[in-house]
């Protein structure tokens, strides 16, 4: 089976928000450089460095997170 698509859906991200948590994933997880992924997913390094700066923040403030915290729940979800 072909999963190229699948794949892209990962590696190239369409929707703003799953960019940005698949660049601070890149980072954090996978160890790649602040440039690096900055240029692999679309955003200038100033851009990376403050979104890690704002995830550090939030995750500091809460001493965890319940889930990324640049998604936000839908109205939907919540009614769920």
């Amino acid at each position: 089976m072909d999963d190229t698509a699948f794949r892209h859906y990962f590696t190239q991200p369409a929707h703003p928000s799953q960019r940005r948590y698949e660049a601070l994933r890149a980072v954090f997880v996978d160890g790649l450089s602040r440039k690096l992924a900055a240029a692999a997913f679309g955003f200038q390094h100033r851009t990376m460095r403050q979104m890690m700066y704002e995830f550090r923040r939030s995750v500091a403030a809460d001493g965890k997170t319940a889930g990324p915290p640049f998604f936000k729940p839908t109205n939907e979800a919540v009614r769920l």
